[in-house]
């Protein structure tokens, strides 16, 4: 075991009978009323009140990820609250166990490989990005891996939430060498595969994470934050107009008919 402490600390949050303190604002009179659900979350990670710019930015990140129709953890969250009616916060649970490097957080990934390529006590002295973007696409290419945040199985030519990302990190002074970094990074990408990769959202908010200078380590659970408000939607929207138990019989039927006695 390691060293046992002295006091155990936490600068997040405390109440008392009469007194609830969320990092050093009074929840009823500070807060409520005064805070948007994003910029609640921002001062929740940072300690600090989002300026009016970087509020604009951060909730369309967040907006962004809320909802992106039947996806595998939509249909995770539906299916398990077919089989768990009485237990909305397991099916939420269960959409949200898929979100990796397919699906979500891969944004985590583009936000690490960005930092790994571009330092941040590098930022603003001169380093050469179109080096930067083909020296990282190689190392991807070296070890026959994805290069995170780049191409989408529907958006092509272009994933349409990226431009508008980054028009608004651009309209609040969130666009910088990250954010450009990643766009050459694209270039390259491309040329060498001789593929279309748009850059896809999670890749555009990875970007625009590192131009916060939020840890890569975080940057998935903006995505798990967010898709939950969306997984709540599909439950809702599934006790109200259920699709999981046809989806399971059709499924049933296709494999019996495919691979069942007297399957042709």
């Amino acid at each position: 075991m390691g060293k046992r402490k002295e006091k155990i600390t936490s600068n997040i949050g405390w109440s008392t009978p009469d007194k609830i303190c969320v990092r050093g604002l009074d929840l009823p009179n500070e807060i409520l009323g005064h805070m948007n659900l994003g910029d609640l979350a921002f001062l929740q990670l940072t300690g600090r009140k989002a300026t009016p710019e970087e509020s604009r930015v951060f909730n369309a990140i967040v907006i962004t990820l809320v909802e992106h129709g039947i996806t595998p953890s939509a249909l995770a969250a539906r299916m398990t609250y077919m089989g768990a009616p009485e237990s909305l916060q397991a099916a939420v649970a269960a959409g949200l166990c898929g979100l990796g490097t397919v699906f979500v957080g891969s944004m985590e990934g583009a936000s690490k490989m960005l930092y790994e390529a571009l330092p941040q006590d590098k930022l603003g002295t001169g380093v050469d990005l179109d080096a930067l973007a083909v020296e990282t696409v190689e190392k991807f290419r070296a070890r026959k891996a994805i290069v995170p945040g780049l191409g989408h199985p529907v958006h092509k030519p272009v994933d349409p939430r990226t431009p508008r990302l980054f028009q608004i990190a651009a309209e609040n002074g969130k666009s910088g060498e990250y954010v450009a970094l990643i766009q050459k990074i694209q270039g390259v990408a491309e040329a060498k595969s001789g593929k279309m990769l748009p850059i896809n959202a999670t890749g555009a908010i990875g970007a625009i994470c590192c131009e916060f200078g939020f840890p890569w380590k975080i940057v998935r659970g903006f995505g798990v934050m967010a898709r939950a408000i969306g997984l709540v939607g599909h439950i809702l929207e599934e006790s109200e107009n259920p699709i999981s138990y046809e989806l399971w019989q059709r499924a049933e039927q296709e494999i019996l008919e495919t691979s069942g006695p007297g399957a042709k």
